[in-house]
Order: C-alpha cells, then sequence, then structure tokens
C-alpha cells in the first residue's frame, strides 16, 4: 500500500521535473526520493517516472498521478479541519496574470488583515489550467472566470471588462470608444495563454471573423508586442496595471464583461481555510468596469 510519504515524493519530483530539487524542496535525501520512487513503481507494476532529465511522468504516471493528488489534497484538508477554528496554515491559490496583477493584491491585504495566520500562496495560470489545477489538488482555491456553474459557497469578488490595448499614440487613442473591427486594421494580436475564448465570444456576437496576426503564449510578450508596435490586441481592465506608460485602454465596441469567481473545486470537498478566505472577502465585489 502506498503511504503518504512515497505519495508526497512523487508529486514533487514531477512538479519539479528532478529528484534533486524534489528532494530539496521536501527536506529528505536525493537516495530517498529514489527509494520512495522504486516502491511505488514496485506496488504500482511500472515504471511511473523517466529517470533521465527532466524527470518527467511516464503514461502510468500520468494516470496516477491525479490520484495521488487528490488523496494528498484530502490529507492536508482532514489536517486542516482539525485547525479551522484557528484559522492556521496555507491555502494554494490559483489567478490569471491580469487577476494576480489587478484584483489579488487588494485580497492578499484583506486577507493578511483579518487572516494574520493563513497563508496564501498564488499560482499565476492560464484560463485553462485553473479548473484542472482545481480538481486535481493542484491548488485549493482559484480565482475563476466566468464559471459556468459557480461552485456552491463561491463568491463573486470582481467584474471587469475588455477593452482595447494600442499605444498612447495610435490614430485611435483619443477615441471614446474603439469598434473591435477597428482593431484587425493594425493586426490583432492575441495571447492563447489569456483570454482568447471571450475575445473570439466578442467577434461571434459582433457577427465578424476572428482573425488573429499573431497568437503569443504569455500575456507579457502580448503586451511589449504592441509597445513595439507590431499589432493591437484585447485584454480585461484590470490587466492595466501590467502596462508600460506607451500603452493605454480603450473601451470597445461592442463590449463584454467579465465575473471573477473566488471558489473552491466542483467536485471535491473544500479546503477548510477555503471557506475562511470567502467568509473574510467583502460581500460587494470590485466592479472595474468604469475604471
Amino acid at each position: 500500500m502506498p503511504t503518504l510519504a512515497q505519495l508526497r515524493v512523487l508529486v514533487g519530483v514531477c512538479d519539479h521535473a528532478s529528484f534533486t530539487d524534489a528532494a530539496a524542496a521536501l527536506g529528505v535525501s536525493q537516495s530517498g526520493v529514489s527509494h520512495a520512487i522504486a516502491a511505488l513503481e514496485k506496488e504500482a507494476g511500472g515504471r511511473l517516472v523517466e529517470r533521465a532529465a527532466p524527470a518527467r511522468p511516464t503514461g502510468l504516471g500520468e494516470r496516477l498521478l491525479p490520484h495521488a493528488r487528490a488523496a494528498l489534497a484530502s490529507v492536508d484538508a482532514f489536517v486542516a479541519e482539525s485547525a479551522a477554528r484557528r484559522h492556521v496554515g496555507t491555502v494554494r491559490l490559483a489567478a490569471v496574470p491580469t487577476v494576480c496583477q489587478g484584483l489579488l493584491p487588494g485580497l492578499l491585504q484583506r486577507w493578511s488583515r483579518d487572516l494574520p495566520d493563513v497563508r496564501v500562496q498564488v499560482f499565476e495560470g492560464a484560463d485553462d489550467e485553473l479548473v484542472p489545477w482545481l480538481e486535481q489538488g493542484t491548488v485549493d482555491a482559484a480565482v475563476l472566470v466566468d464559471p459556468a456553474p459557480a461552485p456552491p459557497g463561491s463568491r463573486l469578488v470582481a467584474r471587469d471588462d475588455f477593452r482595447a490595448l494600442v499605444r498612447a499614440d495610435h490614430p485611435l487613442a483619443a477615441e471614446p470608444a474603439i469598434d473591435l473591427a477597428e482593431l484587425h486594421e493594425d493586426g490583432l494580436l492575441v495571447s492563447a495563454g489569456g483570454c482568447e475564448p471571450q475575445v473570439r465570444q466578442m467577434h461571434a456576437d459582433a457577427g465578424l471573423e476572428f482573425r488573429v496576426a499573431q497568437r503569443v503564449h504569455e500575456l507579457a510578450t502580448m503586451i511589449r508586442m504592441v509597445a513595439e508596435g507590431i499589432g493591437v490586441s484585447v485584454m480585461p481592465a484590470l490587466g492595466g496595471t501590467m502596462l508600460p506608460p506607451e500603452l493605454t485602454m480603450r473601451p470597445l465596441r461592442p463590449g463584454l464583461v467579465r465575473e471573477l469567481v473566488l471558489s473552491g473545486p466542483q467536485h471535491r470537498p473544500w479546503h477548510p481555510l477555503v471557506h475562511a478566505l470567502v467568509a473574510a472577502t467583502d460581500d460587494r465585489p470590485v466592479d472595474a468596469t468604469h475604471r
């Protein structure tokens, strides 16, 4: 029967892609990590991790890793439940880059004030990574974008709208609003790791063809490309805190508003401290649609 310590080693090796780094993170020897993986592989009846650098899970490892994460998340939640009344412990929280930049600093300040013994560890990820992270136990909570439906017990924490992102010296920068169709004249840049589904939806709602001049993964790369005059883009208002001075945001026609919801997982019991974070969050959501 696998032990919790062995499961933590498996998750650690896969997360760090290294036996050495996993050993350092877990505070054990590298030989201890190797022995734990070997024992797990004997139990599983096959190799779980490739030994060549970087250390990656095998096909069997990929299938068993979510179960290891879920088991560890349940144990961590059990331990946290016993200390829930004291509100002591760590919560792993995921959010997309614009939320990490534009919303989380205020939430972290509030939680630090109201829950001084709760540490919130932030994981930044793309829209399509957050729900799998929640369900697999990689994180305990997330600020989800337009969840449908929102899990029971979750809380709406903010709304913001999508805006045109252009250089400050762009001919349209002085307009009160920019038509979505006009952005294609300069070439539309899209971040695949950001809000592409919502930008697609905006085009569909407007009856426009979704044409992309450049697609990148990182939001920061897209911002830099707009700053260099390579094209224009669309991003949420909360992302305004990420912009260099040579860029500006303008309202879009037609517009689209997204809702940001603080939640735990849909199909697993919540870490008790996630309930504490929700309770400590203002029930009046931040409205960034008019900033």
